[in-house]
């Protein structure tokens, strides 16, 4: 089968445990592309975080962010999808915050708003370190009057919310409430997270909505991912490739199981099915 359109996570998967893209899988990525076959970055990530990988490797293709929430082409800078969580949703969520003594990260396809100084120290750790070379554009939000004035001011550009919090149990709680609310779609990309878009995003209606702009049957769709939130685009596509490090539920419902990040699982599982040589 030819592929002609790949779509590919970030954390896990084309990033190694270094938070690095090896030269090897840039290279292998961009003859994928030089060939024909669109290379999409399909991540949980903002847009201007996910569109600075995407450059990286060297490709024009659209990239999904926010999960699904925000597609954009970067060759003709058209947003081709965006679906906001608005002032309502984001204040009721606001509250059960509150009431959890948790801090919220929403953002917009451009601009990230945190509520954790915390946050701003991993951040700046992981410039000094060497695991990010990218400068966000982020505000940190200091009270609950602040928020409130963020989500109204930014109603029509919030398109995901997001909760990092170390103790599973207030996470449990925290997912129990927030599914009562039936217009919002919950998925986590780790045990310690809880990601937050409108109902009905996801990386597989992103990837589709991609098909059906290059009239591509789902058979000629390739995608690649490692958590939860990868699993919509995986069953989606007609193969859908796990990482070895991914967990368990993802390797159930994946085609196929690539080595992991560490050992460049994206760049293998290319070279195989793109440019059909076995690794």
């Amino acid at each position: 089968m030819a592929y002609k359109l790949v779509c590919i996570d970030v954390d896990g998967t084309l990033l190694n445990s270094k938070h690095k893209i090896t030269d090897r899988t840039k290279a292998i990525l961009l003859q994928a592309h030089q060939q024909g076959v669109h290379i999409v970055i399909s991540t949980g990530r903002m847009y201007t975080d996910a569109e600075y990988y995407s450059n990286l490797i060297g490709v024009k293709s659209p990239v999904i962010a926010s999960n699904g929430a925000f597609i954009k082409d970067k060759d003709t800078d058209k947003v081709i999808y965006q679906d906001v969580l608005g002032e309502s949703l984001s204040l009721e969520l606001l509250a059960i915050f509150r009431k959890h003594r948790t801090k919220p990260y929403f953002c917009t396809p451009h601009k990230f708003y945190y509520g954790t100084v915390m946050f701003k120290f991993f951040y700046v750790a992981s410039k000094l370190l060497g695991k990010r070379s990218n400068k966000l554009d982020m505000e940190y939000i200091f009270s609950w009057q602040q928020w409130q004035k963020i989500l109204n001011k930014e109603k029509n550009n919030i398109v995901k919310c997001e909760i990092i919090y170390s103790n599973i149990e207030v996470i449990r709680e925290l997912r129990k409430e927030i599914q009562t609310i039936q217009q919002l779609e919950i998925v986590d990309s780790s045990r310690y997270n809880i990601e937050i878009t409108r109902k009905g995003v996801s990386k597989g209606k992103a990837v589709a909505r991609l098909a059906a702009i290059y009239g591509l049957r789902r058979e000629e769709i390739l995608t690649i991912g490692d958590s939860e939130n990868d699993l919509s685009m995986i069953e989606y596509a007609g193969l859908g490739i796990a990482m070895e490090n991914a967990a368990d539920r993802v390797k159930r419902k994946a085609d196929f199981i690539t080595s992991s990040n560490d050992n460049e699982g994206v760049a293998n599982a290319i070279n195989r099915f793109i440019l059909d040589n076995r690794f």
